[in-house]
């Protein structure tokens, strides 16, 4: 295997070629378009400073790293190599092509599970809302496999609800070739086939019609469990193959310039409505939200694609680059302002708003990468401890939603039913 580096890498056997940690640069390198300081010989110290350098830029993109260590690399252990090798696909690959997708199914709204912000850059200011945030981000696993089922849903029972045993009959893979290029499968002359005959046939065509790199074997997914991380690197093909198709430069700068246009108008039309709102009551400010997200997702969906036609980072356009810039801009400012409604809601919904919001970001948190047990287990505890202590106010809080007496001294709602409604599902 060459890779595509100035000057090339010849990768003849993975596990001995990175442990002198070039490989491994270059290979961050063409994947990031950055340039990685590296030392330029091959002794012990400078492969060992040269993987350091790898893995110290993987986490500086806030990758979690767990269980790999240097000397693992340099030992060629195949377990961590594949391990490492697998978290830059998902990163620079699998994560940039749902990073839209996530914009699409996971629309800013209302309830709480369906805002988001998919920006990877998140600016100083929007710290403070990261936690909130966190509980809105929908997963690239999530997003490709809606992609996927999206796809398929075209074609009548072909049901796909994992990345493992849902892909052994070889039909989700001839349903996306068929959605993407009609014409090229039979569909139903493949419902008489046997499982590793579709496969065959699947893969035969996309690597000859739609010029994508035939990564399986159909002894690799004719099996009881097939490997989930295998499926989704090469399904991950396809929805690139989506994303070029038809797209060409021309047309991708006209987008841009007329998502630009529509992005600063959305930026305007919501500083002016926090502007009219400003001494209005909760359930007016409520009411203006609903009105503008139900706007706003609906005008947004012609943009959304465009913000996924290239897939990393070092092939966007100028435009491309500062029009992501904005999008993630204006998605910061609706979440804050949801984040700010929700501090404002009437007593004692506020406290329990904050009470859920503390329980869905400690669900969401990831676990910490400690390599000492001890310290470890002492975490573990402490995460335990405080979930169980939130937890204990679980049916004072719920009491109080479900007897909350909704209407002020004039018998007008306090908020929304709505909103209410949205705090009992969570």
């Amino acid at each position: 295997f060459i890779l595509q580096h100035t000057p090339p890498s010849v990768i003849s056997d993975l596990y001995t070629d990175i442990q002198q940690g070039h490989l491994l640069l270059d290979l961050l390198e063409v994947l990031s378009g950055q340039h990685l300081p590296r030392e330029k010989g091959f002794n012990t110290f400078q492969c060992r400073s040269n993987i350091e350098n790898a893995l110290t830029f993987l986490k500086s993109r806030s990758l979690k790293l767990i269980n790999i260590h240097v000397a693992d690399i340099i030992e060629g252990k195949p377990s961590i190599v594949l391990g490492l090798i697998w978290t830059i696909i998902f990163h620079f690959h699998i994560e940039e092509l749902a990073r839209t997708l996530a914009c699409t199914y996971n629309q800013p709204s209302l309830d709480c599970s369906s805002a988001v912000d998919s920006s990877p850059k998140a600016s100083c200011s929007a710290k403070k809302s990261a936690k909130i945030k966190e509980r809105w981000k929908i997963s690239a696993t999530k997003a490709l496999l809606l992609w996927v089922k999206e796809q398929c849903s075209l074609h009548c029972s072909i049901n796909v609800t994992d990345f493992k045993s849902s892909w052994r009959s070889g039909l989700p893979f001839l349903a996306i070739i068929q959605t993407l290029r009609p014409g090229l499968v039979d569909l139903e002359k493949a419902k008489t086939r046997s499982n590793k005959e579709n496969l065959k046939e699947a893969f035969r065509i996309a690597e000859v019609e739609l010029n994508i790199p035939r990564l399986l074997e159909p002894e690799d997914v004719d099996v009881m469990n097939p490997d989930e991380k295998s499926i989704m690197t090469y399904v991950s093909q396809f929805l690139q193959y989506s994303r070029n198709l038809h797209e060409s430069e021309e047309d991708m700068q006209e987008k841009v310039r007329e998502a630009m246009s529509w992005l600063a108008a959305q930026e305007k039309k919501l500083a002016q409505l926090l502007i009219d709102t400003e001494n209005a009551t909760y359930c007016q400010k409520y009411k203006e939200m609903m009105s503008f997200m139900e706007a706003f997702n609906q005008e947004k969906k012609p943009f959304l694609p465009v913000l996924s036609s290239k897939r990393s980072e070092a092939e966007l356009s100028e435009g491309q680059e500062q029009m992501r810039e904005e999008w993630d801009k204006l998605i910061s400012q609706i979440n804050e302002w949801k984040v700010k409604l929700d501090q404002m809601l009437p007593s004692p919904l506020d406290s329990i708003e904050a009470w859920l919001q503390e329980v869905e970001h400690l669900q969401a948190e990831d676990l910490p990468d400690l390599q000492d047990p001890f310290k470890a287990m002492l975490v573990f505890r402490e995460i335990i401890v405080i979930f169980k202590g939130l937890m204990d106010c679980f049916d004072s809080h719920l009491d109080t939603l479900q007897s909350f007496k909704n209407e002020d001294e004039k018998n007008m709602p306090l908020v929304l039913p709505e909103k209410i409604e949205e705090m009992k599902r969570r």
